[in-house]
């Protein structure tokens, strides 16, 4: 079943606030439906379009089998990303983005297994034969390792996409993608450039409320790839004889409401509420 994304709870959401009009990207120009008090309003029906494509798209991924990273290291968005990435099954970073991630995997999963040899001599003992001074290093190394690599340590390939909150902050990330050919899912506000990514959701990046609520519908979509692909693992009849088939398949190209306008009255009404600058 595709995910159908209500414009009045994106609105709810404030998820429609951009940034201040003299920090704007021109490139984000279609996807601005007016400016108000100083601050763009972002065309929450072009919104609703590009979530309900990015969805159908990381649905079929999840589906798949494959992987997709969650990526947000800025304060307000942390807990929420690790939230919903871990509820999904999905592999996340909201510390600090360890240089070469992706274009130097095979030394992160070095350091990854290295976790797993500490935890090996703490099991077999070998840990307690270490001095006090060497127990308490190896004790901070996992302790860091655990902090920064801990919700990849299953990740042992590379990730088949993307999903960034705030590409400005995450930068360096979408630099390496782009190098790997890895497509990238993410939220962008109107101070970004949307042609870094290959799919764009414009939307209000700092606010909490919001993030939640995108991450809430991408998430739903990629937990419902999983149960799609387990139950094609686990069915009893051929596939070819369920009359349910994966959401991903049955999932028409979401029709974008391109040329409407968001109502006005509605917008003016919501828009009261100033966006809290960074």
């Amino acid at each position: 079943m595709a995910i159908k994304v209500e414009v009045k709870d994106l609105l709810e959401a404030g998820v429609h606030f951009g940034h201040m009009t003299r920090k704007w990207d021109p490139n984000m120009a279609p996807y601005i439906y007016m400016e108000r008090n100083g601050i763009h309003i972002i065309n929450l029906y072009k919104t609703a379009a590009k979530i309900e494509e990015a969805a159908e798209a990381m649905q079929k991924i999840a589906a798949s089998g494959r992987k997709i990273l969650f990526v947000a290291t800025k304060k307000q968005a942390k807990d929420i990303v690790a939230e919903k990435a871990a509820a999904a099954n999905m592999p996340y970073i909201t510390e600090r983005w360890p240089g070469g991630m992706l274009t130097n995997f095979v030394t992160i999963r070095k350091a990854v297994k290295k976790m797993a040899t500490i935890d090996r001599m703490k099991k077999d003992g070998t840990f307690l034969t270490l001095s006090k001074k060497e127990r308490l290093q190896v004790d901070r190394l996992r302790a860091k390792l655990e902090k920064n690599l801990g919700s990849i340590s299953d990740m042992s390939r590379l990730p088949a996409a993307l999903f960034v909150v705030d590409i400005k902050a995450e930068h360096i990330a979408i630099k390496e993608a782009q190098k790997l050919n890895i497509p990238v899912f993410a939220m962008v506000d109107t101070n970004s450039d949307p042609r870094e990514v290959d799919y764009v959701i414009p939307s209000n990046d700092d606010a909490s409320k919001s993030i939640d609520k995108i991450l809430s519908l991408v998430t739903a979509a990629v937990i419902e790839g999983n149960a799609n692909r387990t139950s094609d693992k686990d069915g009893d009849q051929p596939t070819e004889e369920k009359t349910d088939k994966p959401a991903a398949e049955k999932a028409a190209a979401p029709v974008a409401k391109e040329e409407t306008p968001a109502p006005a009255a509605t917008v003016e009404t919501a828009t009261e509420e100033v966006k809290t600058e960074e």
